[in-house]
């Protein structure tokens, strides 16, 4: 595939950066002083198996990573991505213009909440979410911080989320996510109670010997029971370098031994 036709007239704000996602040119803003994507965004977008032409949502998007990177990766024909906080929804949106793909995202400053009264119900083949994975209660949090906000269950909880993605997917939609392996009952519960069916996990180890500290779940929207577990990624071996997995998945020569 050929690199995208980058806008580089985009205006930075204080304590910006570009940065190179390393895949067909597509390039990202961030803030030093947010919170930036981190590995479990470019392992949720490797995930995500999804079809040509799809209409998809991904839920409190932050920077935008997920859609702008997912459109190097897959052919899908439209994005939105919604996100609550109005600075970091307009740097997603000038993210969006630096790489011109206006016509294929659309970034919506809205809560999570009201997204039905700006995305059509039972009508998208894919959500997408890396949500907040502590409780709002799990230590002493500013409420306006915007690191606190992406960690923390402030702005939406885990429900909310789940019950937004099951409004807005067709029937046997899916609905893919990243959180944390300890909540991992909670979710199974909350996708039930919201006719999501769990399909298919996998979880993430930082080595062999670890235990997981991530989790991957793929839900149908009224699929039946059937639910296979993928084969465990490990992200560093022995000697502390990236896997042969890693590698791959961002793309990467493995180098020689």
């Amino acid at each position: 595939m050929k690199g995208f036709n980058i806008n580089m007239d985009i205006l930075l704000n204080e304590d910006e950066k570009i940065e190179d996602l390393q895949c067909n040119g597509l390039k990202i803003i961030q803030n030093k002083k947010w919170f930036c994507f981190g590995m479990d965004a470019v392992l949720l977008t490797n995930y995500c198996d999804i079809k040509n032409n799809s209409k998809i949502v991904d839920l409190g998007t932050g920077t935008g990573i997920i859609p702008i990177l997912l459109s190097g990766k897959k052919n899908y024909s439209k994005a939105y991505a919604v996100e609550i906080q109005e600075e970091v929804a307009e740097m997603a949106r000038r993210s969006v213009e630096l790489n011109n793909l206006q016509d294929k995202i659309e970034i919506l400053n809205i809560d999570l909440n009201d997204a039905g009264k700006y995305l059509e119900p039972n009508s998208f083949d894919a959500v997408i979410s890396n949500p907040p994975y502590k409780l709002s209660n799990s230590g002493i949090v500013n409420p306006t911080d915007k690191k606190a906000i992406s960690r923390h269950e402030i702005k939406c909880s885990l429900e909310d989320v789940i019950k937004t993605a099951a409004m807005l997917l067709k029937q046997y939609g899916r609905f893919y996510m990243v959180h944390r392996p300890d909540r991992l009952a909670d979710i199974i519960c909350l996708l039930r109670k919201y006719r999501l069916e769990p399909k298919q996990i996998r979880f993430v180890h930082p080595r062999a010997a670890e235990k997981p500290n991530m989790v991957l779940i793929r839900a149908s929207k009224n699929g039946n029971p059937e639910l296979k577990f993928d084969p465990p990624l490990y992200i560093y071996d022995n000697e502390d370098k990236y896997t042969k997995d890693v590698y791959e998945i961002y793309g990467m020569e493995v180098p020689e031994e």
